[in-house]
């Protein structure tokens, strides 16, 4: 079990994180949340990176716009969530996202997004150098934004049946990052990672899951 924290943004702006795993060692990991806040399943799979050894931080992106927000996955939440991601400015994600890193330095870090936070984890790659590794989980903004260059190796993992990022997308993503490890799980959903989601798919999750530790222990050791 974690805590929560505040960070202090390079704008003097304050928000909260989820922090878990050891304050020693020398490697860790900033986690992104869905468009439902830092909630049970997001704090949850920091526990599950932390007991993996790693530090971790999960900053509340969405406190610029209202603090503490926590949603679940029903469709008024989904509607919610959505519109506090469009009140979100891109750079001042961005600086909230340092501020996390900043949290953990000395240490290699490792950047982790899923959904909404699987788009912010390319930006950690191309967006800003403190990241080592960037794994992007179903990131629906990533084909918007293919064409930036990414500062550090990248993995990405995306449900072939996932209604709000067709395979058209994966594939132009494919073409303009042909180095960026690229996964696509057969008839998986949007959400496939999220065992409090109708979409949750234990086998691919347990299988991108693996492939996430293996990348970070490949480049963060």
């Amino acid at each position: 079990m974690g805590s929560t924290i505040n960070l202090k943004a390079s704008d003097g702006f304050t928000l909260t994180a989820y922090t878990a795993g050891p304050t020693g060692g020398n490697k860790g990991l900033v986690v992104i949340q869905e468009i439902f806040g830092v909630n049970h399943h997001m704090r949850d799979m920091c526990d599950r990176f932390a007991a993996q050894g790693y530090a971790v931080c999960a900053p509340a992106l969405f406190d610029r716009v209202e603090k503490g927000i926590e949603l679940g996955y029903a469709q008024s939440d989904i509607d919610q969530g959505r519109g506090y991601r469009m009140k979100l400015d891109d750079k001042q994600v961005m600086l909230d996202v340092e501020a996390a890193a900043t949290h953990l330095a000395g240490k290699k870090l490792g950047i982790v997004g899923y959904c909404f936070g699987g788009t912010v984890a390319w930006w950690g790659a191309t967006r800003t150098t403190k990241f080592a590794a960037s794994s992007c989980w179903y990131g629906g903004g990533i084909a918007g934004t293919k064409d930036e260059r990414p500062q550090c190796p990248v993995q990405m993992h995306f449900g072939e049946t996932d209604a709000s990022i067709p395979m058209s997308d994966v594939e132009a993503i494919r073409a303009a990052q042909p180095k960026v490890e690229t996964y696509v799980y057969k008839g998986a959903g949007h959400g496939f990672g999220c065992d409090e989601r109708g979409s949750f798919s234990k086998a691919d999750y347990e299988l991108a899951q693996k492939r996430t530790l293996e990348f970070f222990t490949k480049h963060l050791g």
